[in-house]
């Protein structure tokens, strides 16, 4: 059975990774940069499963979670890069949407 992991875990288990590099970390700019492009191969798949435009013959087949999951390394090396801890970045934000922006939905009955 897979172990589910929070934040922090996902955090540590990527700095644990690039840890044993001596490039450690690229630049926040090179991450930015990284975090474009995989937004970019992600947007190609949703756009080929659920767009308009098919696949080309010639084009490797890849999944969304994979693409989703690339996003997601990025997204943690640059936090972990700039020393955000993602779990209060995430608190902050669900702060933010349970606040004011509390009245801006309709909630189900």
């Amino acid at each position: 059975m897979k172990q589910e992991k929070t934040l922090k875990e996902l955090q540590q288990e990527v700095d644990d990774y690039i840890g044993q590099f001596k490039e450690g970390y690229f630049s926040p700019l090179a991450m930015l940069a990284r975090l474009t492009e995989e937004l970019g191969e992600l947007a190609r798949e949703i756009n080929h499963h659920y767009g308009e435009k098919p696949k080309k013959s010639t084009e490797n087949e890849k999944e969304i979670n994979d693409e989703l999951g690339d996003m997601l390394f990025v997204l943690v090396c640059l936090a972990n890069s700039l020393h955000i801890d993602l779990e209060e970045a995430h608190d902050r934000v669900m702060h933010k949407f349970n606040t004011r922006d509390k009245d801006r939905w309709t909630r189900k009955e």
